[in-house]
């Protein structure tokens, strides 16, 4: 396990009364990228701007690098960057004096980080083009720009991939990729999109309805999308037995239900099934399960009304 960086316990926001997160409790390690998922509205983006200080939790508490008082927070977020909102960009200016322009406002001394981050979102050949001329995936990039100057250590990012064609959801996911690997940016990403994030992150958390429903591994993911042989018998403990000694590093999954799912042995169903009835078990359940990244964004978002959406048509709940 990782150092943790973040932390929240029994976090909750209120507005009237209703809540739009309740009882949110995560980790973040160093090093990862983590996954915010879920529809619009299910309060990734009240989430966010908690972290950064731009709502105040109505219940519950942060820490940040260990710290959770008010003084404390506000040093713990010196060593952050945020895209919570649009990033704020004149249109009228290059790439380059819009991030001169930044560099004064945060007084950051030195000059040459605005060459620096130019080179490492892949912007320094723009030239003078004036910045409401670029693509949305370049205004992205100089959104991400802006947010390297302060060398972050942590970045906090709100649906930085919506609204992009596929070449820049793909340059963005390259570069997410570079920042984490090489610059050691630990980065905390919001998405309605699994099946892209699917390519990026390391972690990922499922919220719904203000809740969270879920804390899973990028590993963890992929292999309850995997194919599977479900198992059910009238003794699974001593399936599992049986399985293990007939069929060699057997990988499995034990479901809530005390039933078995069975990866690797899709071609050997007959042969398992020989194996459970001379062991004197018999199956109940013997069937293939098919998964995959949409089913399990729908299942965790828990309601059978969502739509999987390939792009931004509302803002995240405030």
């Amino acid at each position: 396990m990782g150092k943790v960086i973040i932390e929240t316990n029994n976090l909750g926001k209120q507005y009237g009364k209703q809540f739009a997160i309740k009882n949110v409790d995560f980790k973040i390690e160093e090093g990862m990228i983590c996954g915010l998922i879920g529809p619009n509205g299910a309060g990734k983006t009240t989430i966010m701007k908690i972290l950064g200080g731009l709502n105040i939790p109505t219940e519950g508490s942060v820490k940040i690098y260990g710290k959770s008082t008010e003084k404390g927070l506000a040093e713990s977020r010196k060593r952050m960057s945020f895209m919570i909102e649009t990033p704020y960009i004149k249109s009228r200016m290059s790439a380059r004096e819009n991030l001169e322009k930044q560099r004064l406002q945060k007084g950051i001394p030195n000059p040459e980080r605005v060459e620096e981050v130019l080179k490492l979102v892949g912007l320094e050949n723009v030239g003078k083009k004036a910045a409401g001329n670029f693509s949305l995936g370049m205004k992205q990039r100089l959104g991400i720009a802006i947010s390297l100057l302060s060398k972050p250590e942590i970045m906090v990012m709100d649906e930085p991939i919506n609204g992009l064609d596929p070449e820049g959801i793909v340059e963005i996911r390259n570069l997410l990729l570079k920042l984490n690997k090489e610059e050691h940016i630990t980065i905390i990403i919001s998405s309605h999109i699994l099946s892209e994030l699917s390519l990026l992150c390391t972690d990922y958390i499922f919220i719904n309805k203000g809740t969270i429903r879920q804390s899973i591994t990028a590993q963890e993911l992929e292999n309850n999308c995997k194919e599977s042989l479900i198992i059910h018998t009238d003794n699974d403990e001593k399936a599992l037995a049986i399985l293990q000694e007939k069929f060699e590093n057997l990988e499995f999954d034990v479901n809530d239900n005390g039933s078995l799912k069975i990866f690797g042995l899709l071609d050997n169903i007959r042969e398992v099934s020989k194996s459970l009835y001379e062991g004197g078990v018999i199956p109940l359940e013997l069937r293939i399960q098919e998964a995959n990244l949409e089913e399990y964004y729908m299942n965790m978002s828990g309601d059978d009304g969502a739509t999987v959406k390939t792009d931004a048509t509302a803002d995240d709940n405030k």
